[in-house]
């Protein structure tokens, strides 16, 4: 993997920060069409993101646990305050879900 893409995957796992986003958020803002910045693809191909299920609610994204570790590895230092989070009523879905 690039720099570049490594640099915009921790940019991703930064922006969905401690909790879930709305899943449609999150690729109105980080699909894209681009062969040379997969950084959604290579995201949940890395399974540092996850799928999650609130019955009525939607689908919601957030890092996974492999996520946050590659987070806190390589900007941990400068961001101390990066934590996992749930919401109630969501239920994870697993990475071959996607």
């Amino acid at each position: 993997m690039s720099e570049d893409l490594d640099d915009l995957i921790l940019d991703l796992l930064e922006w969905l920060g401690p909790g879930p986003r709305p899943y449609s958020e999150v690729l109105d803002a980080w699909r894209t069409s681009c062969p040379r910045l997969p950084v959604w693809e290579d995201a949940n191909d890395l399974g540092f993101v996850e799928r999650h299920h609130a019955p009525g609610r939607g689908q919601f994204v957030s890092a996974s646990a492999a996520g946050l570790e590659h987070l806190r590895r390589h900007r941990g230092a400068a961001r101390p305050s990066v934590t996992g989070g749930s919401v109630p009523g969501v239920v994870a879905l697993s990475h071959a879900d996607h």
